[in-house]
């Protein structure tokens, strides 16, 4: 009976995938108002979102800003990376954590940026996928000048866009 059960484990262990092999990954260049390059982020895919790592420079040292994905992946420096549009929104929600109709797929929790003025973090998002529902290839990430209240609408006055990246 015991080596049937280790042998049912090992049947049902090498039947599932692993992790590694289900990840899906994209890259996101990050351009400033000027259209340099500042920054990147690699987005890795998992069965329950996406882990997003990042690394941007230039950006107000010291402070807080607002990090989201904006639904359109484009990011025009000439107009202030209005281009990218609104928060990705796919269930048409209300925008913040703290309202009660919300939040958009596309929130996510401000960030801090040190004294050298380099944003570095790794922020996890429930809320999309890559390649499947909720797809966030080919959409935008957004560095805003001024934390998220999660509250405001549609933005929560997170103010000026500083840095866009394209999801690809």
């Amino acid at each position: 009976m015991k080596s049937s059960t280790l042998a049912t484990v090992a049947l049902c262990f090498l039947a599932t995938p692993s992790f590694s092999q289900q990840q899906t990954d994209a890259d996101a260049q990050f351009l400033d108002l000027e259209g340099k390059t500042v920054g990147m982020a690699t987005l890795t895919g998992t069965p329950q979102g996406v882990v997003i790592n990042v690394e941007v420079t230039g950006l107000p040292a010291s402070q807080w800003v607002a990090f989201h994905v904006h639904e359109t992946g484009t990011c025009d420096h000439e107009g202030q990376h209005e281009s990218a549009g609104g928060h990705y929104n796919p269930g048409d929600k209300n925008h913040g954590y703290a309202d009660p109709d919300g939040p958009h797929a596309g929130d996510m929790p401000n960030q801090y940026v040190p004294a050298d003025g380099v944003l570095r973090a790794q922020v996890f998002n429930s809320m999309v996928r890559l390649g499947e529902g909720n797809d966030i290839k080919g959409r935008a990430l957004m560095i805003h000048a001024k934390p998220d209240d999660y509250k405001t609408q549609p933005t929560g006055d997170a103010g000026d866009r500083l840095a866009c990246a394209v999801i690809e």
